[in-house]
């Protein structure tokens, strides 16, 4: 098998606030059908998916890899629909901080490095 790409379906709760969310931290949307949504930041993508399982969305995680965490967390700050975020936390491998989203998603915003 050759892979050559691979993107996740992130749970909403609430498909419209959900979109709001990742295009307030940076995400451009484009309409796939009315149960999916795609997102992209760059050469990242991943598709919102109209559908939601408590269990599932309260153990989804994303590493989002950022080049500057402290201007990723100014914006993710700014976030009307986030339900949580952390200060940033520096740790032996870079610098970390979390963001939950409006299904209880967890994103772990990171920069590698020191």
């Amino acid at each position: 098998m050759d892979v050559i790409d691979i993107k996740t379906f992130v749970p909403s709760k609430d498909y419209e606030i959900s979109k709001s969310f990742y295009s307030e931290i940076g995400f451009k949307s484009e309409y796939v059908c009315d149960e999916l949504t795609l997102f992209e930041n760059g050469d990242c993508l991943f598709f919102l998916q109209r559908f939601y399982n408590e269990d599932l969305a309260k153990n989804f995680m994303l590493q989002i890899c950022v080049s500057d965490i402290y201007d990723a967390h100014e914006l993710c700050s700014e976030s009307a629909h986030k339900t949580k975020i952390t200060p940033i936390q520096q740790e032996s491998w870079g610098k970390v901080f979390y963001l939950w989203g409006p299904a209880g998603e967890l994103l772990h915003i990171t920069q590698l490095g020191s």
